[in-house]
């Protein structure tokens, strides 16, 4: 017989958290952020939709030929909810500026609502049902992805493609599924999805463009999952603790005490950093601080000397090398973001940002790489101190040729939880994004639509909006 004991701690639990949900029962602080999210998820899918990568998923999507009513964003092509999920998610997810979770690893908002939005619009539901299953997803999918951490990382697994499909499989299951046994339901579909799961950090030290697709795949088997347990198929409701399940497999330790501690009443999706930058959410603040380091002195490249960047021990290592051999690498280099930031000296702007088109240019500038390969990264015990589950910390400094020293300490960045961007400041980022697309009405139109989003009766119109010419 099975052993079925963690069944009622951990992935029924979770799985009960979802089904219990209620989007008029949601605290203030929660459907606001919501709404945030959906700006950031739509203006950071706008950016993606444009990158190589994205043309290749929706070409297979269309050659596939998939039938359904799900949308693709920016278009008026539809497929099955899993190929709409799956390009969605490349839009949102492949760039490196969609939100994170520091701690658990994992960035949760191109994946849940991805999948939310795919299986909302298949089947017609209203916007206030969509939300609660965004953020029964998002708490899910962060919650599980910290009980496994950090040796889930250090194994070589990446979580947002690992843990991604817990979220996608919990947003789109408790949209499908009603009635007294949809708690189990939503345990089955999630222990579908986690024989699924699947993603190697190998790509950090050989390159290579899998990593694009790690958060499309999670979000497209977890919506998979959901309609394979509609179908009658069943995963095992054990399978987070379970003897031979997903924490034993994929981790060396876990504690689900530790991730289901508080759910339902203390929102760990609160925690959710959205990015000011396409870049690794670990070494922003480093990047912030060298940017303000520049302006403030009015230095460039030239009147520096010597860098120093103090880090916490979690970003030794990865994250720490200095000599990216691709776009995807440099975006993850903390020296190398910085040498970015630095090249630039006081020419860089308040609020300034690094996209990933930046990085093209950068990497065939060999003074930029010099740069990167003179900052000394050393462990410093201020910037252990103060990161945390929510954000990293870090302090710059810089010798100058004249023999002065600056220095600037960020405790966390600008987007984090304790430092986050207001709605004003989303409104304006999606409004700048979205202007490229739209005319200022049809923006005002759009922002209307996400602000109102549970009075909706159905994603449709979102979806017009979003697919309309200039």
């Amino acid at each position: 017989m099975p052993d079925t004991t963690a069944v009622v701690t951990a992935t029924r639990q979770f799985a009960g958290f979802a089904a219990d949900l209620d989007y008029q029962a949601l605290p203030v602080t929660v459907k606001e952020h919501l709404t945030m999210f959906m700006l950031d998820y739509l203006r950071v899918a706008s950016l993606g939709q444009r990158m190589p990568w994205s043309a290749w998923a929706t070409n297979l999507a269309r050659e596939l030929g998939g039938q359904g009513h799900s949308t693709v964003l920016f278009s008026t092509d539809r497929t099955d909810p899993e190929r709409a999920t799956f390009v969605n998610a490349t839009y949102s997810g492949s760039i490196d500026a969609d939100d994170v979770h520091v701690g658990s690893m994992l960035h949760p908002g191109c994946i849940v609502i991805s999948a939310a939005l795919a299986i909302g619009e298949a089947r017609h539901l209203r916007g206030d049902r969509i939300l609660a299953a965004i953020a029964a997803g998002y708490e899910n999918m962060i919650r599980i992805g910290l009980s496994i951490q950090p040796s889930h990382f250090r194994r070589g697994f990446q979580s947002t493609a690992t843990c991604g499909g817990f979220g996608a499989a919990t947003a789109a299951a408790s949209l499908l599924f009603t009635g007294k046994d949809r708690t189990t339901r939503i345990a089955e579909t999630i222990g579908l999805v986690a024989s699924f799961s699947g993603g190697l950090t190998q790509f950090y030290h050989s390159g290579s463009t899998v990593k694009r697709i790690h958060a499309a795949h999670a979000a497209g088997e977890g919506v998979h999952a959901a309609l394979l347990a509609e179908a009658g198929f069943s995963g095992p409701a054990d399978i987070l603790e379970g003897r031979d399940g997903f924490a034993r497999a994929y981790a060396d330790g876990h504690d689900f005490e530790k991730g289901l501690a508080g759910i339902g009443s203390h929102w760990r999706l609160l925690e959710t950093a959205i990015k000011p930058h396409a870049i690794s959410a670990r070494v922003l603040s480093a990047v912030e601080a060298s940017g303000e380091l520049c302006r403030e002195h009015q230095l460039d490249a030239g009147d520096i000397k010597a860098i120093r960047v103090g880090i916490p021990k979690i970003i030794q290592g990865r994250l720490t090398v200095a000599e990216p051999r691709d776009v995807q690498a440099g975006q993850m280099s903390l020296p190398y973001c910085m040498a970015m930031v630095i090249k630039q000296g006081k020419k860089v702007p308040p609020g300034f940002t690094i996209n990933i088109d930046d990085f093209e240019g950068a990497l065939a500038d060999p003074s930029v790489m010099a740069i990167s390969k003179s900052i000394d990264c050393a462990l410093d015990p201020d910037a252990e101190r103060v990161s945390t589950e929510q954000s990293v910390g870090a302090k710059v400094t810089f010798t100058l040729q004249s023999g002065k020293t600056v220095e600037k300490f960020i405790e966390a960045p600008k987007g984090s939880a304790s430092r986050p961007f207001t709605l004003d400041d989303h409104i304006a980022r999606f409004t700048a994004e979205m202007l490229k697309r739209f005319t200022p009405a049809q923006v005002d139109g759009l922002l209307d639509e996400v602000r109102n989003f549970a009075q909706a009766p159905n994603p449709d119109r979102l979806m017009h909006l979003l697919a309309a010419k200039k």
